[in-house]
């Protein structure tokens, strides 16, 4: 993980198919203030282009995505 190692909020999204990760990250992302942290996981294959293009389109910042196990986690601080 990056610096963010304790997150401010977890989102969990496992077997959930696109745009349902991503959803359920935006209602999330709306509720927090400016630079808090977001922990998305998710297993949607869908999400790793997503995820970022959301983060992009939003004005949020993509800090990182890994692969754990069969999910994979997002990192996403609020803009």
């Amino acid at each position: 993980m990056t610096a963010h190692t304790h997150p401010d909020r977890d989102i969990d999204a496992v077997g959930l198919l696109c745009p349902l990760p991503v959803l359920k990250a935006r209602k999330a992302l709306l509720d927090m203030p400016v630079g808090a942290v977001l922990r998305l996981v998710a297993s949607d294959p869908a999400a790793i282009i997503d995820v970022p293009h959301f983060c992009v389109e939003a004005g949020h910042t993509f800090l990182s995505a890994e692969d754990v196990g069969d999910t994979q986690v997002y990192l996403i601080q609020r803009g």
